[in-house]
């Protein structure tokens, strides 16, 4: 062999080594795998649970149910609600089980505790439950998304709305944990902005059965709106025990910040009618969000809640950026997740913010009456479609720390 053939021989092995190289980033040895961090089983089940694991599996099998040609896998776990087991599944999830991606996380205590392993593993992560707005703001990761809602956007929605209408004096019930300490915070500005007052609070525990001394505090405040600064079963707990003291009754209104769907399925119209809150989806807006409702409902025979909406849509998002990246790689994938606008079945005007939040139209939505349903989950007439820049909060006022 020459000395010329000898160079080229070593150039065309180079090249060979390095286009190997490329193509074995392309295709990665091991199936992409999905993590879903939900509640099964206690008072966030119904607005996620395992809705959200359908909603994650409909996703899949719509994308075709694998990548780089190997099954797209998926594994589920309950946190209880508590922080630091949330911290320790999401390690040895990232660290020891491959997961690429995990997604859900059923209250803002838990999502912030494994948003601090996906920062550590530089691992992706989706939130779809949790609603404190510290996720984009003060509390914020360069690998987490923010999906469905959040405090700043339902009291903003919801909060504005009342207050315009004349509730310009607010006691909270309120969850005692961040969540609810958020709800009351981001609410409590918009009623004091708009002019009104926050004559007091009452903190309850977490997934508490009994609120009559909660509400005998609101009772005696003479506040014109009883806030309701928690969520899923808490919040159908307190709506029902406020109709047993005559709240409503007495000249005080309900006013529900964080409601679903599914709380006022369990509720009744009758006790649920005349409600104001906000979603981000109603499966009754559209033909495209009527047709997702209808698949769901035929696995689930329910509705599906915004939460388990934003899930299939947030999956689904992740999977086609996942493609167009060609790698599962963190940085990449997340680059393709902000270029990429969100249109599916939750929403067709979605953008992901370098933040983490997605922002989307929020929609301000009354209870209907018994007489005015025509149908089994009928529930919302539709009052506005608030756009996402006026639902959201600014990017520049979040204090996330690596925003410039």
């Amino acid at each position: 062999m020459t000395g010329t053939h000898r160079a080229l021989a070593a150039t065309t092995f180079a090249v060979s080594l390095i286009l190997g190289a490329h193509a074995s980033a392309q295709q990665p040895t091991t199936p992409l795998k999905i993590g879903i961090m939900a509640d099964f089983a206690s008072v966030y089940s119904d607005i996620g649970g395992q809705g959200n694991v359908e909603a994650t599996k409909m996703a899949i099998e719509e994308f075709g149910g694998a990548m780089f040609g190997k099954p797209i896998e998926v594994v589920t776990a309950d946190p209880l609600n508590k922080a630091d087991v949330a911290a320790t599944i999401a390690r040895r999830w990232y660290d020891a089980e491959n997961v690429d991606m995990i997604i859900d996380l059923p209250t803002s205590a838990t999502a912030l505790a494994a948003m601090e392993m996906s920062k550590q593993f530089e691992k992706i992560m989706i939130v779809t439950d949790a609603a404190s707005s510290d996720i984009t703001g003060k509390s914020c990761s360069p690998y987490t998304a923010h999906w469905t809602y959040d405090t700043y956007a339902n009291a903003h929605t919801v909060g504005s709305a009342i207050v315009k209408q004349g509730g310009d004096s607010w006691f909270f019930i309120t969850a005692d944990y961040l969540f609810g300490h958020s709800i009351e915070r981001d609410t409590g500005d918009v009623v004091r902005a708009a002019g009104g007052k926050i004559v007091g609070s009452a903190r309850h525990p977490l997934n508490t059965a009994d609120f009559s001394s909660f509400l005998l505090q609101a009772q005696s405040s003479k506040a014109k709106i009883v806030g309701l600064a928690n969520g899923g079963g808490d919040t159908i707990n307190t709506i029902k025990q406020a109709s047993e003291f005559g709240i409503v009754a007495g000249g005080q209104k309900l006013a529900g910040i964080v409601m679903f769907i599914s709380d006022i399925h369990s509720l009744g119209l009758k006790m649920a009618q005349g409600l104001i809150i906000t979603e981000a989806y109603y499966w009754d807006l559209n033909d495209r969000t009527r047709a997702f409702g209808k698949r769901f409902f035929e696995r689930m025979k329910r509705m599906p809640t915004m939460n388990q909406a934003a899930t299939y849509s947030a999956t689904l998002h992740y999977l086609k950026a996942v493609q167009a990246a060609g790698t599962k790689d963190t940085k990449p994938v997340l680059a393709k997740m902000r270029e990429m606008p969100v249109r599916d079945a939750f929403t067709d005007n979605g953008v992901l913010r370098e933040d983490g939040r997605m922002v989307h139209s929020m929609f301000l939505l009354e209870v209907k009456k018994p007489e005015e349903s025509k149908a089994p989950w009928d529930y919302y007439k539709v009052l506005a479609e608030v756009p996402g820049d006026q639902a959201f909060r600014p990017i520049q006022d979040g204090g996330c720390p690596f925003v410039k």
